[in-house]
């Protein structure tokens, strides 16, 4: 049987865990959705893909390929 790669994806999909994706994405981006312009929607609209994709371990490539990830520290 043939199956299509993204159709598989999406009938493995938990909603909880989602759910759960979303609400650990960053917190711009959660608010971010909702914002009057466009292009910080559009932002927030991948943030919060690239966070769901990672949660459900597939790759992305990250806010630009080319960029280094910034490290928090709490003091």
């Amino acid at each position: 049987m043939f199956y299509l790669c993204s159709h598989c994806v999406m009938e493995r999909l938990d909603p909880s865990r989602v759910a759960d994706a979303i609400l650990t994405a960053a917190g711009w981006a959660r608010v971010g959705i909702t914002a009057p312009t466009s292009h910080i929607r559009i932002a927030a609209a991948h943030e919060l893909a690239r966070t769901i994709l990672e949660d459900i371990g597939q790759e992305t490539e990250g806010a630009g390929g080319d960029q280094m990830g910034l490290a928090l520290e709490a003091h």
